[in-house]
């Protein structure tokens, strides 16, 4: 038997790859002779540079690079094995995790250290480059982040405005003879799943704004000047629109890499899948397994256990997933490609039983274990 194994981290418990071993280590006890591939899998979110990084046995680098309240923090990014291809995460340098709620404000939180990663990249020789950019305290439209590549982000005095919502309210202008030379030969896939616009009542300050500190003056305020933000970008790039979906998310960080690097706004798991080959593996496999830590009724709006089902369902490949908990309406993963579904809690726990690595490592082992068992009875029924 054949088995590719895809499965999304168990947030706080375990990583997409000691998911997936687990896995194996479960199926193995009832089909010791099954070849087996565990593939590394996220949605472009939180754990897609640890996923793509391990799971193509890049390398990790630490930087220490500019914060989201512009203290010094320490940062994370995977290099691939080609020594080519950077894998980053905006939430490393700039994430909400970073700040505590009641610091939250997003006219002081910038994108800059989100330039300095990818400036130390560029200078370990990467020229290609996966970037996550969800879950930003920012609301900066990325102009931190551009600065720190080298753009000139100037107010009247012709000086570098400052970090944040508060540097937007004082650009006059935008220069780019300063930008680094390398970003000419650099291609950026940016892993985004949302389709909000830059401004507007779907744009990034109205839709994301108050969940960073803003509040109904500051969210109006704000899209004004990341639509002056955008108007001036067209004196840089004539192609720059604010109306492309994506544009809004990260506030605003998808505009900038759209507008000033060679870039691409491409859906996360896509991403993830193309990078791994989870294609060709899908092809060749009689059996796909996937799964994520809570399965549900926003599983099927492209998250990563439905592009695998998804993917299967392409070569007619028979999908099971394996999740922490699953909702009641999770039955909607039946109809996008997963045949059938097995919560892992086996008994009455707390929350955080549950999310332990051991109790959840236990729980999957065990009842991975079972499934195959229940496969391997109906297999050996149907020969008869």
């Amino acid at each position: 038997m054949r088995i590719v194994i895809a499965i999304d981290s168990l947030k706080g418990s375990l990583t997409s790859l000691e998911a997936g071993e687990t896995m194996g280590e479960g199926v193995r006890r009832v089909y010791p002779d099954a070849e087996i591939q565990v593939s590394p899998l996220a949605d472009g979110g939180e754990g897609t540079a640890e996923a793509l990084t391990t799971g193509l046995k890049g390398g990790w680098q630490n930087v220490t690079v500019t914060g989201p309240l512009g203290e010094p923090v320490s940062a994370s990014y995977g290099i691939l094995p080609d020594g080519k291809t950077a894998v980053l995460e905006m939430a490393a340098a700039a994430g909400i995790i970073l700040v505590e709620p009641e610091k939250r404000n997003p006219m002081k939180t910038t994108t800059y250290g989100v330039g300095e990663m990818i400036r130390d990249a560029i200078g370990k020789g990467c020229r290609h480059f996966i970037v996550g950019i969800g879950g930003s305290a920012t609301n900066d439209g990325g102009i931190g982040m551009l600065q720190a590549l080298g753009f000139g982000m100037l107010d009247a005095r012709g000086e570098q405005v400052p970090f944040g919502g508060e540097g937007l309210s004082r650009l006059h202008k935008i220069t780019a003879d300063q930008a680094m030379e390398e970003l000419q030969d650099c291609n950026f896939r940016i892993a985004c799943d949302v389709t909000n616009p830059l401004c507007g009542p779907r744009g990034a300050s109205a839709v994301y704004g108050p969940q960073k500190g803003a509040d109904s003056e500051m969210v109006t305020s704000m899209d004004g000047w990341l639509g002056r933000f955008a108007f001036l970008a067209k004196g840089i790039n004539e192609k720059a629109d604010s109306e492309i979906p994506g544009t809004g998310a990260a506030g605003g960080l998808g505009f900038a890499f759209l507008s000033f690097t060679n870039a691409v706004l491409e859906s996360g798991i896509q991403i993830v899948i193309e990078e791994t080959k989870l294609e060709e593996a899908i092809r060749e496999a009689d059996l796909v397994v996937t799964g994520e830590g809570c399965l549900d009724g926003q599983t099927v709006q492209g998250k990563a256990p439905v592009g695998v089902a998804r993917l299967a369902k392409k070569y007619e490949k028979p999908v099971i997933a394996f999740s922490g908990i699953a909702t009641r309406d999770a039955a909607a993963c039946n109809q996008a490609g997963i045949d059938a579904f097995f919560p892992i809690l086996r008994r009455v726990v707390t929350l955080e039983e549950a999310i332990n690595p051991e109790c959840a490592r236990e729980n999957l082992l065990e009842t991975s274990e079972q499934v195959f068992r229940l496969i391997r009875a109906v297999q050996g029924k149907a020969l008869l």
